[in-house]
């Protein structure tokens, strides 16, 4: 009998706080209770704000609670070769385009538009607008400018005929396996179309969050994804992905989110409190398990 693998993949570009903290207990849990692995995974794309002070301040915080992991680190600035690889094979389908509006002209359009019809542009499952398309907005002539002049772009993933390509339709729906603690599976219908035509990789980043983190998976041999109730909706693309590039689909379970004080999810980026700050401050490995609400 195969051994499941787990993996817990922070972002090395901030200190760990107490969501983290959750999530990675609760893989570490999961893993030893089915006798499997567990693997750890540096999600660090962004090699701007990711460093590598912050991978060892994570790793710290890991093995003081206890945590311990099988196998290599692996690291995705390490693999953009192959990001690159899985963006040609989807580039030679047909399903990848370059797309030329910078983030500024894609508010201003759905601002436009919103402001000239009275009613709202569509959003992705995460609030984001819709991706307006080029030629609706900058014409034939721009866009050939600005490919000639090599300004930067973003290649994303023409949905419609992405999912075309996997066979999704009303008979045939995508789907994805989620569990909830005790182990009981639902079969969840995906809606990738809900996400528009989503950004795979960038002129200067040969991959994004979904691109990446669905290839990891399966390079790392990972059959179990436990992560945050925040990433349920992205399963959808990253369903969608596997099928197209011929993946193997793991076991979900998205698990809930540590809030705070004002309700929100706790954030890195919003300066929520750090689990080295907790154990500075005096905390012990039992207690943060208790502050998660696994004491």
């Amino acid at each position: 009998m195969t051994r499941p693998v787990y993996r817990f993949a922070p972002s090395p570009n901030g200190l760990l706080h107490l969501g983290h903290a959750l999530s990675a207990l609760l893989n570490d849990a999961a893993a030893r209770a089915a006798r499997g692995k567990l693997l750890l995974r540096m999600e660090d794309i962004d090699t701007t704000r990711c460093t590598p002070a912050f991978e060892a301040a994570i790793r710290a915080d890991l093995a003081w609670l206890g945590i311990t992991f099988d196998g290599p680190v692996r690291r995705q600035s390490e693999h953009f070769d192959e990001y690159h690889e899985a963006v040609e094979l989807l580039r030679n389908r047909g399903l990848v385009y370059r797309a030329w509006l910078t983030r500024g002209e894609i508010r201003k359009a759905v601002a436009d538009h919103e402001a000239s019809r009275g009613t709202p542009w569509p959003r992705d499952p995460d609030g984001a607008p819709l991706y307006p398309g080029d030629l609706t907005v900058l014409g034939q002539a721009e866009i050939d400018r600005r490919e000639e002049e090599g300004a930067p772009f973003a290649l994303r993933l023409d949905m419609a005929r992405a999912c075309a390509a996997a066979g999704i339709s009303t008979r045939q729906p995508l789907t994805f396996t989620e569990t909830d603690a005790d182990g009981r599976e639902t079969r969840v219908t995906c809606e990738p179309a809900a996400w528009g035509d989503v950004v795979i990789a960038r002129k200067d980043v040969p991959t994004s969050y979904h691109l990446a983190v669905t290839l990891d998976d399966a390079r790392q041999g990972v059959t179990h994804v436990l992560r945050g109730r925040d990433l349920f909706a992205a399963t959808d693309v990253h369903r969608l992905l596997q099928v197209l590039l011929g993946l193997p689909e793991p076991v979900y379970r998205h698990h809930r989110l540590i809030p705070g004080p004002d309700g929100r999810k706790l954030s890195k980026s919003n300066g929520d409190t750090a689990l080295c700050a907790l154990r500075e401050a005096g905390a012990t490995p039992a207690e943060i398990r208790t502050m998660v609400g696994l004491g």
